[in-house]
């Protein structure tokens, strides 16, 4: 019975059925998440397409259109009123999350990802920030204090370090930039958040990285900052990036 159903589960017309009704539920219409960037995830959104190429199933394609419903009726986050000032943008992303969410079920990624997602938006919020938007397996957020940027940053990464899941304890890297992005909506766009974003790109697990525009801002006697080689398409070539610990005793 058991092969008969695993059978069943990966024949084509049944995953071209599972398949159709994913593309149909709440958030599965690429233009609606065009419409909803809040709810876009390009790398959520890679990693299924991973998942269909490599296993198919139409019990895979259930369980991921529960994930894609999850994501599209979470709570829209409204902005606070426009801020023309500078603000330090922080890039959050879980690492090795595509390779361990290929090897569970999709119960289990929703159960970390709810996790992840709570724990961070509580200590963001206590900081003074505000989540812009879900990536899916990681978040961008934005703060007017540099100085409580990093310190998010930090408890952040070991607040979603002590989660396990499945045996799984995640890892977050984080990439922190201050200047003057364009704001339009809710969302903010530009060179700064594109430099945000690459700079998170370039730390390893656990750690937390910032420009030096982020540290001028903030009272450097707080932290220790080593620096880090850091060359990125898109990048200036002139960015200064520091690897940043906190100083408990300052």
């Amino acid at each position: 019975m058991g092969k008969m159903l695993a059978q069943t589960d990966r024949q084509d017309a049944v995953v071209k059925a599972a398949q159709a009704l994913r593309r149909h539920a709440p958030g599965g219409d690429p233009t609606s998440l065009a419409r909803n960037d809040l709810r876009g995830s390009d790398r959520i959104a890679g990693l299924i397409e991973q998942v269909r190429a490599e296993h198919p199933s139409a019990v895979r394609e259930l369980g991921l259109a529960a994930v894609q419903v999850w994501q599209s009726i979470a709570p829209r986050r409204r902005s606070a009123d426009v801020d023309t000032g500078p603000v330090t943008i922080l890039f959050t992303d879980l690492v090795s999350f595509s390779t361990w969410a290929l090897r569970v079920g999709d119960d289990k990624v929703l159960e970390l990802l709810r996790a992840v997602d709570k724990a961070s938006e509580e200590i963001i919020a206590g900081r003074g920030g505000r989540v812009v938007k879900s990536l899916g397996d990681g978040l961008m957020a934005v703060f007017s204090d540099p100085a409580e940027a990093i310190w998010a940053a930090h408890e952040t990464s070991a607040a979603v370090s002590a989660i396990t899941v499945d045996g799984y304890r995640p890892q977050l890297r984080c990439g922190l930039h201050t200047g003057t992005p364009r704001q339009v909506g809710e969302d903010y766009l530009g060179v700064d958040v594109n430099i945000a974003a690459r700079i998170s790109a370039a730390a390893g697990a656990g750690e937390v990285l910032a420009s030096a525009a982020t540290l001028e801002g903030a009272d450097e006697s707080r932290f220790t900052k080593r620096n880090k080689r850091f060359r990125a398409k898109g990048a200036p070539k002139d960015l200064v990036v520091y690897s940043v610990l906190p100083r408990y005793d300052a």
